[in-house]
């Protein structure tokens, strides 16, 4: 643990000062209903609309899911220290729509000793799809992955049960997110409660190599050239002990670093959307982009999965 631990401090520099950039963002649980059957004498959208209450949107494009924002208008809201148990304090990114009924929310946690900043740029990207979003600032920027896991599960339960947009969430319908330490929080935090509908670990760094018991649907994202969490030995190993999770993929970007994470990328937009959206949303639109598999090529080194169906 000591020689990743002191890659890991080598690189805050390199984080806090990427942070800094104008192109980072500064400062009961239920299962997912059941997939949409065939109806005789109804059109596969009518049956998906009447099957589905929480598509949210219109039908992806390209275009869409690559968008800088998405079609939803959002508001920013700051939650200060001492709101909630369990969690430090985070800035949340909500859709002002109240005609559409209720979002999905995500949490998502930063990585060793870096801000919520590192992560920003995640809220308004995703609210702005559809979904509550809360980046974190964690209790201690030494905290390990575990505790950044249980930060957020705090953080989602703060969200459905008391911030002031508790009522804009449905709290069946939540998902963990976190880059480096913070996507090895969102490996614990999945393992932890079986009952979330999707994690987004983006260049996870954990100790632990093992996440069989984990039972939510994991998209595991990693870069080619990532000297702090390398993906052969860590982002791979950890999707390939996947091994109960529903739905699984890997995405590994082409000439990237640990730091891509922490800026707007369009790659990264794209998947990250998509996955929240099938498995948060339940919503079969977003299949196109996850199945059949993408193929290698541009910024994608390698991309393996489930290949999700409907």
């Amino acid at each position: 643990m000591i020689q990743p631990l002191a890659k890991l401090s080598a690189a805050v520099v390199l984080t806090a000062g990427a942070a800094l950039t104008p192109t980072a963002m500064p400062a009961a649980y239920a299962a997912v209903p059941e997939r949409p059957a065939t109806v005789p004498g109804r059109s596969a959208a009518a049956v998906r609309v009447a099957a589905n209450p929480y598509e949210r949107g219109p039908a992806p494009t390209e275009k869409s899911v690559t968008a800088g924002r998405g079609p939803f208008a959002i508001e920013k809201m700051e939650v200060p220290a001492g709101s909630g148990e369990g969690f430090n304090k985070g800035t949340i990114y909500a859709p002002t729509d109240l005609g559409q009924g209720t979002f999905g929310a995500i949490a998502v946690a930063p990585g060793f000793v870096a801000s919520r900043a590192t992560v920003g740029w995640y809220g308004p990207r995703l609210a702005s799809q559809g979904f509550v979003v809360m980046t974190l600032d964690t209790n201690s920027p030494f905290d390990m992955p575990a505790a950044r896991g249980a930060q957020l599960l705090a953080a989602l339960e703060y969200m459905a049960r008391k911030s002031k947009v508790k009522d804009r969430i449905d709290a069946s319908r939540l998902a963990a997110m976190g880059h480096s330490m913070g996507g090895g929080g969102s490996l614990e935090a999945a393992k932890d409660r079986p009952s979330l509908q999707a994690a987004v670990p983006l260049a996870p760094w954990s100790t632990a190599h093992d996440w069989k018991d984990v039972k939510v649907p994991t998209m595991i994202m990693a870069a080619d050239g990532d000297l702090i969490a390398p993906a052969g030995t860590m982002a791979e190993t950890f999707y390939a002990s996947l091994t109960a999770a529903p739905e699984k993929a890997y995405l590994e970007l082409q000439n990237a670093l640990h730091i891509t994470f922490i800026s707007p990328n369009a790659t990264i937009a794209k998947y990250a959307i998509a996955w929240m959206k099938r498995f948060v949303d339940n919503d079969v639109r977003y299949e196109r982009f996850l199945c059949p598999e993408p193929k290698a090529g541009g910024a994608i080194a390698e991309y393996r999965g489930t290949c999700p169906t409907a």
